[in-house]
């Protein structure tokens, strides 16, 4: 089953957001292809529920995510959607809204966020609303305590805010390991979503679901052919080799972090003291 990631919509977006941003007419021209193609979009957490055995969907299914919680999602995603009486999920960073108050704010957002107010005014169309995160941290890099408030001040914040039990994260960056993965289901959330660049399926478990990226340079008719699950392993081999590569370095620099540093023992010597040679410098931890 598709599901799409996206991250902003709009005409001129900054040079931070601009590679995973989409242009407003492109994304509505993706829509329509969505409806041509007979495809209907349903929540993250409607497939979640229908794969644990709790929820039907409809016949031909996709989800639309969309990441961070930028200010676009209110003026360019939010109003296409509701003309074509579509649905999507989006996944806030908590601590960047534009109205986190200063003991909320946290982290370093890309580009404009949503407010608040506009969040409610997002759920009440009927778009889902899901956890991100609050700082946008890499999750797999960061102690166990930091890990912990991260999931529970972003749970805790929307639920407050918005009036209802939160169900469903997506990780930043899309890191996420077995640590990750157990925290995320501990703090409640029924169900995660990575990347991986592939069709999501069941036996990826409901904490590991994939996604597919969408970029601006995503043209119609690959967005036609990947949503209908053709070529998708041809179309996200560069990206999935990065994903692979850097996922070596991530678990090397975790076990170097790690390791215990070793006291050298002293060694008796009947002669002088040789001098000390210099340590080679390495450059493996670097990606």
């Amino acid at each position: 089953m598709p599901v799409l990631m996206y991250h902003s919509v709009r005409a001129d977006p900054p040079p931070a957001t601009h590679a995973l941003s989409v242009h407003p007419d492109r994304f509505a021209a993706q829509l329509d292809a969505l409806v041509e193609l007979g495809l209907t979009p349903v929540p993250f957490g409607a497939l979640v529920a229908h794969w644990r055995g709790v929820a039907d969907l409809p016949a031909r299914p996709v989800v639309l995510t969309f990441d961070d919680g930028y200010a676009d999602f209110h003026t360019e995603v939010l109003p296409r959607l509701v003309e074509r009486e579509l649905t999507a999920s989006l996944f806030v960073t908590t601590g960047w809204l534009a109205d986190a108050g200063p003991a909320d704010r946290a982290g370093s957002p890309l580009d404009a966020t949503l407010s608040w107010t506009q969040l409610k005014e997002i759920e009440a169309a009927g778009i889902e609303t899901g956890g991100h995160s609050h700082s946008h941290a890499a999750l797999d890099a960061v102690r166990p305590a930091v890990l912990g408030d991260e999931l529970a001040r972003c749970r805790d914040l929307l639920e407050d805010r918005l009036g209802r039990p939160e169900q469903v994260f997506c990780y930043p960056f899309g890191y996420s390991d077995a640590r990750v993965r157990a925290a995320v289901r501990t703090s409640g959330w029924t169900g995660a979503c990575a990347v991986a660049n592939t069709l999501a399926r069941v036996d990826q478990g409901p904490y590991g679901l994939a996604r597919l990226t969408i970029r601006r340079r995503t043209d119609l008719p690959t967005f036609r052919r990947l949503v209908a699950g053709v070529g998708v392993t041809r179309h996200y081999l560069a990206d999935r080799a990065l994903t692979k590569g850097y996922a070596v370095v991530r678990r090397t620099r975790a076990s170097l972090s790690a390791r215990p540093m070793l006291s050298a023992k002293p060694t008796l010597s009947a002669g002088p003291t040789p001098s000390p040679r210099p340590t080679p410098t390495r450059e493996q931890d670097r990606p």
